[in-house]
Formats: structure tokens, sequence, C-alpha cells
């Protein structure tokens, strides 16, 4: 079916009216129902003195006997009574138009729809008429607002009403929000009586009316680094426990998540991923809560000792959990500190105190891996000094070096129980009465003393540093290996280090030499010597080696020699459990958060009650315009006719003259002006012209 064409002429007006008329009729009655003001006939923030007299003339004539009004109305009119007479309720109402009892109203009505008013029970409100505050601690004015904001931790804030009964339900979730957030942010309460500051946290419509768009309790953050009021953030979500605390966490402190492993991702996803310096902190939970924010401050602060995973504990893997790593229910905590080292197992809850008190025992492996970050700790550094301070002129480093594999896990777990037995003999004598007559004296002397350390070294990522020290080129146990390379296998030596005393007091003395400086020569590495060991993969062998070696070199005369020492190579830190905080930008910083914190809200803007009458007039104006195009008369000019004709005659081909000489044709006379150069050509009756 062919559509008219009047109306394919006048789509647009036509559009338009259509739009208004409905904007008008279904849209804006929705947006703006009536006030509870508009029930009781009365003007909007009228007193409560005309509110009374307004429901009583109403409540006349509900007795009379010609009464034939719905229950309904009744239940309403006494609805917006109760609420207008109580100044807090009224206050809400009046200020930000909140209404949080419609539940009660809603219930009301369904129950007494179909029966006389008579029997409704009254009051409506009155188990939700002013809730006491005695639950409000912490209550901010804008005065402590301004300090508060200044402190050096993030503030959460919830806005609340003394007459919400939503507030009064929420505030025990809210007392458990501030336990978990403790040490992490603190919190505050302001109440909306408090209007300039309630105002603030305000959403604002079109018509600059401040309103609370999720109702009360709202809450509203603020991150470290905002000292402005303006710069807050919205809490967007549903007001539970878990999820406000992580809202708080992520997005407004910017601490990492730590992700949660089955019993089938644990070991290939967390452990077998995560650096092998690294000790692997698992957590076992009975609720699959999130973690806790003092724990994902942990896993912030001990990123470079340690990774962080959670496991959900189910009763039907518990022999599963007790049989490899000895936990026995949750919540627990287990601690892998290395390759066949006995899992640590906590069981229970932990303060911040303890918890972090656990971590500084518990952050480093059994045996430490060397590397750029931990060489100069480790005092296996030639630029640096040993772990018992600068006045040590001579230490040694124990080193096990090799490509990553069965073999060096096995020879790793060899050199840890060595020293271990190390540590047990130390501990078994007191302080200056080690006999000398015992074979592994020396090494154990100096282990107690922080002159020994034990570590190992990746050949394959330091090939350089692991060749040089081996005197050897990459094969073996430095460099990367080939396929099916039977020579890997790892390497035990020691280094002993030396400081020169006499240079060290000239460099003393000499703190102020520029030119020194200039030079670069205020550094200078320590002597090295390497030796290398070649026996049994035996405890005690290695230990009286080590022993021998150390009383060698604190006893024996030897020659000063320094070299230049290849550098460690920064090695990549894995990060499994930080890729979900790759998104997260400043706390308050994102497009979207900037966003939703502007208080632009799109939904808004379609209720305007502008909105119709502008698609009226445009429509209007679009009629108005389309009919006068149409109704004037279209005529032709002479001057429209020309430019037809110049084109035809264009196109039409030139006709070509006769005659050699002679006036031109007429043809040949429109073909264009004479050139200036052209002359006429005189004839005459000589034969010779």
């Amino acid at each position: 079916m062919a559509i008219p064409a009047e109306v394919r002429r006048y789509w647009l007006p036509i559009v338009l009216f259509a739009a208004g008329f409905l904007f008008q009729i279904l849209v804006l009655p929705h947006s703006f129902p009536p006030s509870h003001y508009d029930v009781l006939g009365v003007e909007r923030f009228a007193p409560v003195e005309t509110v009374v007299e307004a429901y009583e003339l109403l409540s006349k004539e509900w007795l009379a006997e010609t009464n034939q009004q719905p229950t309904v109305d009744i239940i309403k009119i006494r609805y917006a009574y109760e609420l207008l007479t109580n100044p807090i309720l009224k206050r809400d109402y009046d200020l930000f138009g909140l209404d949080q009892h419609t539940d009660i109203l809603k219930k009301v009505k369904e129950q007494y729809q179909k029966e006389h008013f008579l029997k409704i029970d009254l009051p409506l409100l009155k188990d939700s008429s002013v809730h006491s505050t005695d639950y409000a601690f912490n209550v901010l004015t804008y005065e402590s607002f301004i300090h508060a904001i200044s402190e050096e931790h993030p503030l959460l804030i919830m806005v609340y009403s003394k007459g919400s009964p939503h507030c009064a339900k929420f505030i025990e979730y809210w007392k458990q929000i501030g336990i978990r957030l403790d040490g992490v942010a603190n919190t505050a309460m302001v109440e909306l009586g408090d209007v300039q500051l309630a105002g603030h946290f305000a959403d604002k419509r079109f018509s600059k009316q401040p309103f609370f768009r999720n109702g009360l309790p709202t809450l509203v953050a603020y991150p470290t680094d905002c000292r402005r009021p303006s710069c807050y953030m919205r809490y967007p979500g549903e007001l539970y426990v878990d999820s406000v605390v992580d809202w708080v966490a992520t997005s407004v402190v910017g601490l990492p998540r730590i992700l949660y492993y089955s019993k089938e991702t644990l070991g290939p996803q967390f452990i077998g991923k995560s650096a092998h310096h690294k000790v692997k902190v698992i957590f076992f939970s009975s609720t699959g809560e999130r973690a806790a924010p003092i724990l994902r401050q942990a896993a912030q602060e001990y990123s470079t000792y340690a990774s962080f995973a959670f496991v959900l504990w189910k009763e039907d893997e518990s022999q599963i959990w007790w049989n490899s790593l000895g936990v026995e229910s949750a919540p627990s905590l287990v601690f892998l500190k290395g390759a066949g080292v006995k899992p640590v197992v906590y069981h229970g809850t932990f303060a911040k105190s303890e918890f972090t008190k656990i971590m500084e025992e518990h952050k480093h492996q059994e045996l430490r891996q060397l590397r750029s970050d931990t060489s100069l700790e480790l005092g296996c550094d030639a630029r640096g000094h040993s772990r018992a301070g600068n006045d040590m002129m001579v230490w040694y480093c124990v080193v096990i070096a090799g490509r990553p594999g069965v073999e060096l896990s096995k020879r790793r777990q060899i050199l840890r129980k060595a020293q271990d037995q190390l540590f047990s003999d130390a501990d078994s004598n007191p302080a200056g009465d080690v006999d000398n007559s015992v074979e592994v004296s020396s090494a154990a002397t100096a282990l107690k003393d922080d002159r020994l350390t034990f570590v190992w070294l990746d050949g394959e990522v330091q090939k350089k540093f692991c060749a040089f020290y081996l005197a050897n080129d990459y094969s073996g146990a430095c460099g990367p290996g080939g396929f099916g390379d039977e020579n890997d296998k790892s390497e035990l030596f020691i280094i002993r280090f030396q400081r020169n005393a006499t240079y060290e007091a000239l460099k003393a003395g000499k703190t102020n030499n520029l030119i020194e400086t200039f030079q670069g020569h205020h550094t200078t590495d320590a002597s090295q010597l390497v030796a290398r060991y070649h026996g049994l993969d035996e405890i005690q062998e290695i230990n009286k080696w080590i022993s021998q070696i150390i009383k060698d070199g604190d006893t024996r005369e030897i020659p000063y020699f320094t070299s230049k020492v290849p550098d460690l190579v920064p090695e990549e830190t894995s990060k499994e459990w930080l890729r979900s905080t790759k998104s997260i930008r400043s706390a308050g910083n994102s497009l979207k958060e900037r966003i939703q914190n502007s208080g632009f809200h799109f939904r808004d803007y379609l209720t305007d009650p502008r909105i119709g009458p502008a698609l009226l007039m445009s429509g209007c104006i679009s009629l108005g315009i389309i009919w006068l195009k149409n109704s004037q008369p279209t005529r032709t000019t002479p001057q429209d006719e020309a430019p037809s004709k110049d084109k035809k005659a264009k196109r039409r081909r030139p006709k070509l003259s006769t005659s050699l000489f002679g006036q031109p044709t007429e043809t040949e006379g429109t073909t264009g002006p004479e050139p200036r150069d052209a002359r006429q050509w005189e004839m005459t009756d000589s034969d010779s012209d």
C-alpha cells in the first residue's frame, strides 16, 4: 500500500506532534505523580496546622452516610497525614523528596482494599515513626568534615536520616564495614538534618532540586589524594558488607585483588606461574567472601617477597588439603617456602598486628634466590658489605646455580638442609663457646655471625653472572638449555668477599674529593675468590667443605684482587594475582567515575516537563515551513530558459564555410570574436595576385 503524498510531505510535523502528545499523556503523569500535599488538597510545603485542618475536613466526609469514597483513597489520605505531621519525615520529604515508608503503604492497601475503612489499624506508621539516634556514631558537622577529608586515610561517609527505617536496619552492617576497613579507611556519618552538608552529597535534577537517587542510606568516599569537598566518589552498588568493602578497597584505596583458585587450578595457575623466589601464601576461606582489606594491603606491601591466593574450603576436599598441605579446617593460612620445605600452617583468624608479625616471620624462603633486588641485602654483592655490617672485612656467600628444573630443585633442598644443620649446630653452642675441633664449627660460627649466606641462582636468566664466577661458557649450569641437553646440571660454589681496610680508611678521609666523585671511583668492588665444590651431595660433606674454606680464608694471607663483576639482570616479577588491578586508574580519575560523579543522568532529563511543549512547538513550526514552501506557485522565466538554450547551442557542432576567402557566414560569425592579429586580404583583377 502506497503512502499518500500528503503524509510523505508532512511526515516530520506528524512525528513531532505524536511524540509531544505521547509525552504529555503517558510519560509526564508517571514522572510526576500526585504528591502527599495534593492528596490532602493543600499547597506544597504547607505547615502542619494546615495539614491537620485538611485532614479533619476529609475525615468528616468519611463518616457521612453518603460517603462513597474507596478504602484505598482513604488509606492514601491517612498515610499523607501521618507523614506530613511528623517533623522528621516532613523535613526529609520537603527538602529531598524522601518517602521511605512506601512499603508500608503498599502493604496496607493490599490488606484493606476490600475492607471497610473503619477496620484499618491506625496509625499506619506506628512502627516507623522516628527511630532512636543511639545507633549514630562519629557524626560529622561541616567543620569536622573539612578536617576529616584532610587526614591521611581515605574517608567513607554514610548519609542517613533519623526517620529512615532502612538506615536503622543498615547500621549493623555499617559497624561491620567500619571494622573491616580499620587501618585502611576511616568511616563517618552525616545526618540529613545538616542541610548544608547533606545537600552537598545529594543528586541534582534539571530543576536543581536535590534528591537521593537510591534513597537512604547513601555512601560516598573521598580517596587519599582528594582534599576538596567536590571530588568525592558515590557508591553505585547494593548495600552489602562484602560489596561495599570491596568497592572501597579497589576503587577508593586502589588495593590489588586476591584471586580464588580451585584444587585443579591452584597448582598450575598459581604455584606454577608465581615467581620462583617468592613465598606462596594461601588463605582457606569457608565463606567465599572477598579478601579483607588488611590482607590486600599486605599483598601490596609484601608483593616483592610473596604471592597470595584464596581457596574456598569444601568438606569433600578436606582430605586432599590435609594430605598435601596439612590443613585441617578453615579459616587457615598456609606458607609454601620452597620446594621440599614443609608447609607452615596457621588456623583461625588474625588481627592486623598479628598477621603482620606472621608475614615478617615467613616472608623469605628457606633458601633465598640471588636477584638484582636482593643481592645487597643478602651480602652477595661485591659492591656492598656483609649482613653483619660495614665493619666486617671478610664474608662468604654459598651459591647453588643452575637452570630451573628437577636437578636444581633437588640440590636446593640439599643445600637448605645443610644450612639448617649449621643453624642447629650454632644454636646448640652458646656464643663464644664453639669447639674448634668440630669439623663444621667455622661455618656454623660464620652463619651465626651473619658472615655466611646460602642462596640459589637462576643460571638461565643470570647467564653472564653465572659464567663469570664459574669461569666457563654458557653450558651446564649457565645460559639457556637446548633440547635434550644432557649437560644440564647445577654447580655449587662459594665466594669469599674481602674489603681492603687501608682503602676503606682512605676513602672515609676523602669524602669531599670532587675529582674522585666525578670520575666515579667512590664505589669499589670488594675482592672475590671463588671455590667450586666437586664432592658428594651429602649434607655433612658439604658443611665440612664450607667450614674448611672459611677457616682457610680467615687465617691465610690472600692477595687483594678486584675484578668487574657483571650486573645481575633485573628479573620480571610475575604478578598474576595483580592482573585485576591493571585497569584501575587513580581513584576517582577514570572517565566513567567522572561521569558518574558529575551528577549528569540522561534519564532525569527525559522527564523534563518542557520536553512535551517543545516537541509540539517544533511540530507547529515545521508544519508552517512546509506549508509555506508548498503554497508558493512555480513560474518559469526567460532567465531560467536561457541556460538550457546555451547548453544546447554548445553541444551543436559548428558548420564549416565552403568558401576559402570572403566574408564569414552567419554560423562562422557566431563562433567567436575576431582575433586581434587578423587582417583583411585585398582582392584585385591581376592574375599575379
